[in-house]
């Protein structure tokens, strides 16, 4: 197996690395996506160059297609306007705002683990406040200077989806408070491992 790095790659304006090794057909992506190509005994594979990119660019590499319709097909408008346009919803209207079952909290879109019930605290906010993510990685942030006021965006590491912001008002010991849209996340409930007599 050889490794292999490339620079600045001018149409997807990131670094490129990837291992080569043997072809393995692809199974994740979607026929129109993908196609492999026979000639003299070699196995080539091409793929539209615009789904490429959005896949790279997040890199999640097979398997997500983050292209506006997949996601308006696969997201309501509101998880929609609030993870790819940066949108909020109303104060107390969201699903997880007073929710404190056991479980982890994902991002809507890609699934990547961002939060746990024991992060999560009652900030009267109007929004599902955590005072801590599950892993430092997991989350990217960014300056915010919308609505004439300066405050920290968070946005899923994996896919860069709208979340919510973060505060420096939270609880210890982080004393942040992660004020996530409950349309950025979805709910996987804890499984319960105590045994019935």
């Amino acid at each position: 197996m050889q490794s292999a790095l490339f620079k600045r790659h001018l149409i997807f304006n990131c670094t490129i690395s990837s291992v080569i090794r043997k072809f393995k057909p692809c199974y994740y992506l979607e026929h129109h996506h993908c196609k492999l190509i026979t000639t003299s005994g070699t196995n080539r594979l091409s793929l539209n160059h615009r789904t490429f990119k959005t896949m790279a660019c997040c890199g999640t590499g097979c398997g997500l297609d983050l292209s506006k319709d997949a996601l308006k097909k696969k997201l309501t408008s509101m998880q929609y306007q609030v993870t790819q346009e940066g949108d909020t919803e109303r104060p107390f209207s969201g699903k997880y705002c007073n929710h404190f079952e056991k479980g982890t909290y994902v991002c809507i879109v890609c699934n990547q683990d961002l939060f746990t019930n024991e992060h999560k605290f009652d900030s009267k906010c109007g929004w599902p406040a955590f005072f801590d993510v599950v892993d430092s990685n997991c989350v990217k942030y960014k300056e915010d200077t919308s609505l004439d006021m300066k405050r920290t965006e968070v946005t899923c590491s994996k896919c860069s989806a709208h979340l919510g912001h973060v505060f420096d008002d939270g609880p210890k010991p982080t004393k942040k408070r992660y004020c996530i849209n409950s349309a950025a996340l979805d709910f996987r409930k804890a499984e319960d491992n105590s045994e019935t007599s």
